[in-house]
C-alpha cells in the first residue's frame, strides 16, 4: 500500500497508520467523549462542526472544529503535570490552533457550563482575525509595489 491509500482510496497527505489508530479511537471512546460529542455531532453546538478523534501533524486530538481552529481535549488523571501535552499544545499553537483542556470530572458535573465556554471562544475567535493571516496575506509583490 502506498503512503496516503487507504481502502483503495487515496487521502491526501494522510498517514495510513494516523487515520488507522484516529478510527480505532472513535470505535472505543470513553464515556465522557461520547458525551461531549452527543452535544457536538451534527452542528448542534450553534451550528459549529467539530470532529472527533482528528489527526493534527504527529498528533490525534479529542475534538476539532477546523472552522475556528480549536481543539477540546478530555483529559482523565493520567495528564495531569504532562510534559508530553505542553509539547502537543505548542506544536498545535504554532498549527494555528487554540486548544482547550477539560478534565473528564468537570464534563460528568457541568456539562453545559463547558458548553458556554466553549461557545465564548467559539464567537471570540469569529470576531478575532486568524493569527496567522495578516491583512496583506496572500497579496504578493503587487500590493507592496503599490
Amino acid at each position: 500500500m502506498r503512503g496516503g491509500e487507504t481502502g483503495g482510496r487515496i487521502v491526501r497527505g494522510a498517514n495510513s497508520a494516523a487515520i488507522g489508530r484516529a478510527r480505532y479511537l472513535r470505535r472505543t471512546q470513553t464515556n465522557v467523549e461520547r458525551k461531549l460529542w452527543y452535544r457536538f455531532n451534527n452542528r448542534q453546538l450553534a451550528g459549529h462542526k467539530f470532529v472527533r478523534q482528528e489527526s493534527i501533524g504527529p498528533y490525534i486530538v479529542d475534538f476539532v472544529c477546523r472552522e475556528r481552529r480549536l481543539v477540546v481535549e478530555l483529559d482523565g488523571s493520567q495528564h495531569a503535570e504532562s510534559q508530553h501535552d505542553q509539547k502537543r499544545d505548542m506544536y498545535l499553537a504554532a498549527q494555528g490552533y487554540r486548544v482547550m483542556r477539560f478534565w473528564d470530572h468537570e464534563i460528568n458535573q457541568n456539562l453545559d457550563g463547558i458548553l458556554e465556554t466553549i461557545l465564548v471562544t467559539l464567537r471570540q475567535t469569529e470576531l478575532a482575525p486568524h493569527p496567522t493571516l495578516s491583512p496583506q496575506a496572500g497579496r504578493g509583490d503587487a500590493a507592496a509595489a503599490s
